[in-house]
């Protein structure tokens, strides 16, 4: 498929879309995974590559357990564990994250494409976050006040210019004790205001609330539940990866997955 017919089933969907690919020779990857919004491709998709190793497992077309995927970002590891439809889970790797907060002009002036106040966000910083894209990261009050927003979406693309950001990523905290936040996700030039998942902005978001002190580096997995805004609702996992000191070296990055069926007329 050329670029301009896999932008094309992007459109046709309305959602990101993953292309399975040989992996380039000399790569040391056992495939390769492209993906599309309707507005552009994308170097890294979380969520789309975990579905796409889901399904290859589901089909019997991987070639064992753990595999690396060649992707525009870099190499990711996928593991998949676990026998029979129901139970296989499949967790990709993404790097140590970078996390920057913003100046307060900065501040302001997303509080305002988001149509809040400052009385409405946690005395926290507002923070660009990145393990493959740069996401930025807004802390709320509450769960009520995130499902509310109704951000200004005609600012959108050139607020995120100006920050450095390819998207908004408002998050509250649900359940401080479980490790479960909620999260939206406006992304810049994607062809659609809102995303139901996204897996890149739930990895920065680990790696921002290790920097404010909200988790902490030998504590499990933190869930991340997206989409419910929309009437999509989606529940994302991230866990921290370390080496054999136990140092921090990353994350892994996993969810549940079922098969959906689209019947589109032609």
């Amino acid at each position: 498929m050329s670029d301009a017919d896999m932008q094309d089933v992007a459109r046709k969907y309305g959602f990101e879309s993953a292309f399975v690919l040989p992996a380039p020779e000399d790569s040391g990857c056992d495939i390769a995974l492209r993906f599309w919004v309707p507005g552009h491709e994308m170097e890294m998709c979380g969520h789309a590559t975990v579905g796409s190793v889901w399904l290859l497992n589901q089909l019997g077309m991987l070639p064992g357990d753990l595999l690396t995927v060649w992707t525009k970002s870099g190499k990711v590891l996928a593991h998949v564990t676990g026998k029979g439809a129901d139970a296989v889970q499949v967790e990709i790797s993404q790097p140590q994250g970078v996390v920057q907060a913003l100046s307060s002009t900065q501040r302001a002036e997303i509080l305002d494409v988001l149509g809040i106040t400052e009385d409405e966000m946690l005395p926290l910083p507002i923070q660009n976050a990145a393990t493959s894209r740069v996401k930025t990261l807004a802390p709320l009050r509450s769960v009520a006040l995130l499902d509310g927003l109704k951000p200004d979406f005609a600012r959108m693309e050139a607020l995120c210019e100006r920050i450095g950001s390819t998207g908004l990523y408002p998050y509250a905290i649900s359940d401080d004790s479980a490790g479960v936040f909620d999260a939206r996700q406006f992304p810049k030039a994607s062809g659609y205001p809102e995303d139901a998942a996204t897996g890149i902005a739930a990895a920065a978001l680990l790696f921002g609330l290790l920097q404010n002190g909200q988790v902490r580096a030998g504590e499990g997995p933190i869930t991340v539940r997206q989409g419910r805004a929309m009437g999509r609702p989606s529940a994302i996992n991230v866990r921290f990866r370390h080496d054999e000191s136990g140092k921090i070296t990353g994350c892994w990055l996993s969810g549940s997955v079922t098969m959906e069926e689209h019947n589109h007329a032609h």
